[in-house]
């Protein structure tokens, strides 16, 4: 693992996802791809919620003894959040924020820092390196997901 490529990465996740939904008409946002997959609206107010969940879990795992890191139900955030009719705008200023609050924080990291682990409710040992490398994707993974709906939804 390359960690300051992940750190770029990290860093570049808010700007990638706000090009993606960026002047997107209603329609292109509320386009639900042929695959099953999530309206752009809703993967970007999905990106949201998770960033904001990444951003605790780097907190438990930096700040407590053995950290218990939580999943969570996805489907049931988008059912019970209102991902379909929430406009998309302060999604993306969360991301923004989540993700800047918390890249602040990866500047002052030890390697004892980086060394720390916790256990995650559904995929077992998480030590801070693995949601770097988790998260170094996920916005970019999401962002990508936008443009082929977009892409689908204009042929």
């Amino acid at each position: 693992m390359d960690r300051d490529a992940l750190l770029k990465r990290y860093r570049e996740c808010a700007d990638q996802l706000e090009a993606a939904a960026r002047g997107l008409s209603d329609a292109e946002l509320d386009y639900l791809p042929r695959d099953g997959g999530w309206s752009p609206r809703e993967v970007v107010h999905h990106t949201a919620d998770s960033e904001l969940t990444s951003a605790i879990r780097l907190r438990k795992l930096l700040s407590e003894k053995d950290a218990q890191i939580q999943g969570y139900d996805e489907m049931e955030f988008s059912r019970r959040l209102h991902y379909r009719q929430r406009p998309i705008g302060q999604s993306l200023v969360a991301v923004r924020a989540a993700r800047e609050t918390s890249a602040s924080i990866l500047n002052f990291l030890t390697e004892d820092d980086w060394s720390r682990t916790g256990t995650h409710s559904e995929s077992g040992p998480y030590s801070v390196d693995d949601w770097l490398e988790i998260y170094a994707a996920h916005c970019h993974d999401h962002a990508d997901q936008i443009r082929r709906a977009v892409e689908e939804s204009r042929r």
